[in-house]
């Protein structure tokens, strides 16, 4: 994703402060602010602007309807010694996503592998956060959650799933982490969301209308239509798995049965997640591991370049450009973004300018 030209840059330790002011606002405890609050932030630092701090203000609004609990924390369903089935009890979902990955990781260090469900519960934001927190520990992590529908599949004509996405991460040596985060439809829902907001069209490969038919106008999304799958049926099959791993599996609901957090509604959702690790330490050296990671990265760096490109990037490296970029000069965040924070402190009193905040 190309971060969008702004004016507007934000420091980091701003943005946390004012984040964290929100959510200790409407009750969230501090534990769970930090962690919500950490991964929203950090989403932004990489330049996902569609899944950071853009979707606090929706967070806490759940929280003010009574769709989330602030004082809720996740109980644990049933576990074996390489899994275990989670019950968010509609906590906040960032939050028990940190924890849902730190127990998989716990897992696989007493295993080798560890999976990790987890039912009612939300919008988590970035999937890759939380993928990568295992590889930031010498593992590979794996993040999925399915979501309520927007999207067609092959041979269909109206919304039948969500945009499920599914997120890797795996360490390298010298080289940077390797991470992939990605919605199985052809772009993520917030994307279509951020155009909306702005008045913009879309480029006609991502929606279809009422009628099935090829669209650029989000302005009756999701009401109307649906996004288009990654690949036709090739996106449509990985949104089936993320369905079971991250809906059948741990018991949430499923397909036609997932709330929107997103729409204005009283019911509480309950969407999926689901988490992975694996213990590289403990199936072959870590050293030699992330010798062989170097070696991919290098090899794919030194592929021979199409006409007109001048650099082959592997996943997770423009990213990283961006977040080093954004701790040195601050955040660039778009106007949908600003214009979200600025909401969030009009719905709850708090004033950005206080954080050192100037969001136009």
């Amino acid at each position: 994703m190309t971060v969008p030209p702004t004016q507007l840059r934000v420091k980091v330790d701003d943005l946390m402060a004012f984040c964290l002011a929100a959510l200790r606002h409407v009750g969230v405890s501090e534990a769970d602010a930090r962690l919500t609050a950490g991964a929203l932030v950090t989403t932004d630092t990489l330049g996902t602007f569609t899944h950071g701090t853009r979707q606090l203000r929706g967070l806490v609004k759940n929280v003010r309807d009574g769709r989330l609990d602030p004082a809720a924390s996740e109980s644990v369903v049933n576990e074996g010694p390489a899994w275990a089935m989670l019950d968010a009890n509609h906590a906040m979902p960032p939050a028990v996503a940190c924890r849902a990955m730190r127990k998989a990781m716990e897992k696989a260090r007493a295993c080798g592998v560890g999976y990790v469900g987890v039912r009612r519960t939300s919008h988590f934001g970035a999937a890759g956060y939380y993928a990568r927190l295992a590889a930031a520990e010498d593992m590979l992590g794996l993040a999925v959650c399915n979501v309520d529908p927007v999207m067609t599949v092959t041979g269909a004509a109206a919304k039948v799933m969500g945009t499920n996405p599914i997120a890797w991460a795996a360490p390298a040596g010298e080289e940077p982490m390797v991470f992939l985060d990605i919605a199985t439809s052809r772009v993520a829902a917030t994307k279509v969301f951020a155009a909306k907001a702005l008045g913009k069209s879309v480029p006609d490969s991502w929606l279809i209308d009422a009628e099935g038919r090829p669209t650029t106008d989000p302005s009756r999304f999701p009401q109307e239509g649906a996004l288009l799958p990654l690949a036709d049926y090739k996106g449509y099959g990985l949104a089936l798995l993320v369905e079971v791993l991250g809906g059948a599996l741990p018991g949430a609901e499923l397909l036609s049965g997932v709330v929107s957090w997103a729409i204005e509604s009283s019911e509480r959702v309950n969407q999926g997640h689901a988490f992975l690790s694996f213990d590289i330490g403990a199936m072959t050296p870590i050293g030699e591991f992330k010798a062989r990671m170097d070696r991919i990265v290098r090899e794919l760096h030194a592929a021979p370049k199409a006409a007109g490109a001048d650099r082959i990037y592997v996943p997770g490296e423009m990213e990283w450009e961006r977040r080093d970029a954004a701790l040195v000069e601050g955040i660039p965040l778009p106007p949908d973004v600003a214009a979200a924070l600025r909401g969030l402190g009009d719905d709850i009193g708090l004033r950005p300018e206080t954080f050192g905040l100037s969001l136009g």
